[in-house]
């Protein structure tokens, strides 16, 4: 996805002024962030410096102290202000229900979504038609993600890198308008993290399909990684979260917390392109000058490149209240 052709498309995720702290700690200084639909994000930065709590304000987990965050669906502006279906998130350690099967694990969200306890009690027949639906949509999506053997073993039975994908797969069941990856493959091996970087990719191919007939991509994903390699290599563009900026040049008396401090395109593996090992090692090395060396603090906008060509909605836009998760 060039610039132009983000500049383009519709958002998915628009980011306000957000500001967050602990106590009297500040973590989050005035982050604004728009990212549109269809778009890989990688997202690096020095620990501590408050990537996770950016994502739980954009999940709606942990409101942030200001600003606000907003999700776009159906052309809709969502006010983000809990839980929701339209946002996914998944983390390293995933989550699965251990006396589930996998297709179980990843059907049971749409079935709760669609649901109530008074329901199911209620009209059993209805609950097992929907519950066989959901089913045969679970095992489909299992098959995306290379579980198509997978489906009846329970998560005591899966490796750590195939309990991972029933993750995505439940994430990816509810169809998120967005979905977070909190650092998801930090806890596996090399061999199975290029194996999960390659599921990402086959999303990205879903996202060009989808262009190729016209539709709107289904997969919009912003992820965490510690590892600047990964962040370029599935990403359209990579942005970097700091707390080592120069504060003092910006003319503030102390530090404020972490500020977005890089925002730039990718070299282009993902669009399909020969990768330039030139720039992607100057990339890497940018990178890591600009926000992991606390030695040299750099003025937080200057290296805001890409993000500048995408413009938010309007100060004051309407928007209307995310309907919570039940």
């Amino acid at each position: 996805m060039t610039t132009a052709a983000a500049s383009a498309a519709p958002p998915v995720l628009e980011v306000r002024g957000i500001r967050h702290g602990y106590g009297a700690k500040p973590v989050l200084d005035g982050i604004d962030l728009t990212v549109p639909r269809g778009q890989f994000v990688g997202l690096v930065g020095p620990s501590g410096c408050g990537k996770t709590t950016l994502l739980n304000a954009i999940v709606g987990t942990h409101p942030p102290n200001a600003g606000e965050v907003f999700v776009y669906r159906n052309g809709q502006r969502l006010a983000v202000a809990g839980p929701s279906r339209h946002v996914g998130i998944v983390y390293q350690r995933y989550s699965l229900f251990p006396d589930l099967t996998a297709l179980d694990n990843v059907a049971i969200g749409p079935l709760l979504d669609r649901t109530s306890i008074p329901g199911r009690w209620l009209q059993p027949l209805r609950t097992r038609r929907l519950l066989a639906g959901v089913r045969d949509e679970a095992r489909a999506l299992l098959g995306t993600v290379g579980l198509h053997d997978a489906v009846d073993r329970f998560p005591h039975q899966l490796s750590g890198g195939m309990c991972q994908r029933v993750a995505i797969a439940q994430a990816l069941i509810m169809k998120p308008e967005l979905l977070l990856l909190d650092e998801p493959f930090g806890a596996l091996d090399e061999a199975m993290r290029e194996q999960m970087q390659e599921l990402l990719l086959q999303l990205h191919r879903a996202n060009a399909a989808a262009a190729a007939a016209g539709q709107p991509a289904p997969h919009t994903v912003v992820m965490v990684t510690h590892e600047l390699n990964e962040a370029l290599y599935v990403g359209h563009r990579v942005l970097a979260l700091s707390q080592h900026w120069d504060w003092r040049g910006a003319g503030l008396p102390k530090a404020s917390g972490a500020r977005l401090v890089y925002d730039k395109a990718t070299p282009g593996v993902l669009a399909g392109e020969r990768p330039d090992s030139a720039r992607y090692e100057a990339q890497r090395a940018e990178l890591r000058a600009v926000a992991f060396d606390p030695t040299r603090p750099c003025h937080p906008t200057m290296h805001l490149t890409y993000g500048r060509s995408i413009a938010p909605a309007p100060a004051g836009a309407p928007a209307v209240a995310l309907e919570a998760r039940p």
